[in-house]
């Protein structure tokens, strides 16, 4: 399946999150991150058309010193932005790192309504890496390398104890009964609230343009939650050969099916021949855990991952700088763009409808694909063109009998 892309260079902007706020509106963050190569970190916000061009609206840059935001996540219902970004060495000395950032859009204009502290103190090489709403937008999901903390939304209020795991924690993902925390060798799965806390008044409707920092005071009185199932890596994508989780989504339009992304190292035994490193998709099944499809789809290690919201489509990037599509019904490859970037991507992302896929890189680009049409609606065209050949092959097979009985009589 041919799709239609175009590429986008962003002078001095290497790319590290993305999401899309609404059809068109396109939230990225970028920068130089903490290093002093005078390159800015920043939250931009862009028009994207039907036709792939794009349009910077906004921009905001964060304070001088402050990380680059590597994790992005969008409210669409109130036009609300979650993002990672570390603050200042000074900060981090006293243990005052503001990791998780909220921002609303309006008006086309970016503003900073809420800082928090999610991440433990004394690991100053921690950073906010996974940010993830639940299907309604009512929950909150925030991460660093081993702690988990799970908010309502939008009040900010703590449902649940802070999550410490064992393995490293590379993404997470939620539905409307369970949270799937990924970390490098199992899937946490554990049972949400069975009624969600009281909702507060929202951060964002106090003081207008004014930055609110939002604390953990009622921590306390937060609970444990249960822990249902511990997945292990399958056998089938590198279980026993140091297969790792990268990724992890819900089916947004059915929580029974599940994805994970694997990489596999390459191997290094002497006696067999080498195997380069591999990247396995899988989708599961969530009422038994047990794996219902596995695709390799790739020689490198995946670096990115996402679900379209019609749960059709799995987008993905690669060390090998490649990005695509497949099919998320039966994980077929749908489109394959190579060298995409001059970088391994670092963030991809659906719009809305679904109709665009966004990636970004450090290369200071994005390329933005045109998503082709849906494969259902191909198979459906299919199955009527063959049902109209049929129904022609039998008149011309009834005509020619009747006009052959007509000559011999």
């Amino acid at each position: 399946m041919r799709a239609r892309h175009t590429s986008h260079a962003l002078p001095a902007f290497p790319v590290y999150s993305s999401s899309f706020l609404s059809e068109n509106e396109l939230v990225l963050g970028g920068g130089g991150g903490t290093s002093r190569s005078g390159i800015k970190n920043k939250l931009r916000l862009y028009n994207v058309d039907s036709e792939r061009s794009l349009q910077l609206l906004d921009e905001f840059e964060l304070e001088k010193g402050e990380d680059a935001p590597m994790s992005m996540a969008a409210h669409i219902e109130t036009s609300t932005i979650i993002c990672g970004v570390n603050s200042a060495l000074e900060k981090l000395e006293k243990d005052q790192n503001e990791n998780c950032r909220i921002f609303a859009v309006k008006d086309q204009k970016l503003e900073l309504l809420s800082t928090q502290g999610t991440l433990p103190p004394g690991d100053m090489e921690d950073y906010q890496k996974v940010a993830v709403f639940s299907p309604d937008g009512s929950l909150l999901a925030v991460a660093g390398g081993h702690d988990l903390s799970l908010f309502s939304f939008p009040s900010q209020s703590p449902l649940a104890e802070p999550i410490h795991t064992e393995k490293e924690i590379y993404d997470a993902s939620l539905s409307g009964t369970t949270l799937v925390i990924a970390t490098t060798h199992h899937l946490l799965v554990y049972a949400l609230p069975t009624s969600a806390e009281a909702q507060t008044p929202s951060p964002m409707s106090k003081g207008k343009g004014k930055e609110k920092k939002a604390t953990l005071s009622n921590q306390s009185r937060a609970s444990k939650l249960e822990l249902l199932h511990t997945v292990e890596v399958p056998a089938s994508a590198g279980g026993t050969n140091g297969g790792t989780f990268r990724a992890a989504r819900y089916n947004p339009k059915d929580d029974h099916v599940f994805y994970t992304s694997i990489n596999i190292p390459p191997s290094r035994n002497r006696k067999t021949k080498a195997v380069p490193r591999q990247a396995f998709i899988c989708k599961w099944n969530t009422k038994t855990w047990t794996v219902d499809k596995t695709r390799n789809f790739s020689d490198r290690g995946l670096t990115c991952f996402d679900v379209s919201a019609d749960g059709k489509y799995l987008g993905f990037g690669s060390s090998d700088m490649t990005i695509g599509l497949l099919d998320g019904h039966n994980l077929s490859p749908l489109v394959t763009i190579l060298k995409a970037h001059d970088f391994p991507p670092t963030t991809i992302a659906f719009n809305a409808p679904s109709s665009l896929l966004v990636s970004g890189s450090p290369d200071n680009s994005i390329r933005i694909v045109s998503v082709p049409q849906s494969p259902a609606n191909s198979s459906s065209w299919t199955i009527i063109l063959l049902l109209i050949t049929t129904l022609l092959v039998i008149l011309l097979a009834v005509l020619a009998q009747n006009y052959l009985a007509g000559s011999i009589h």
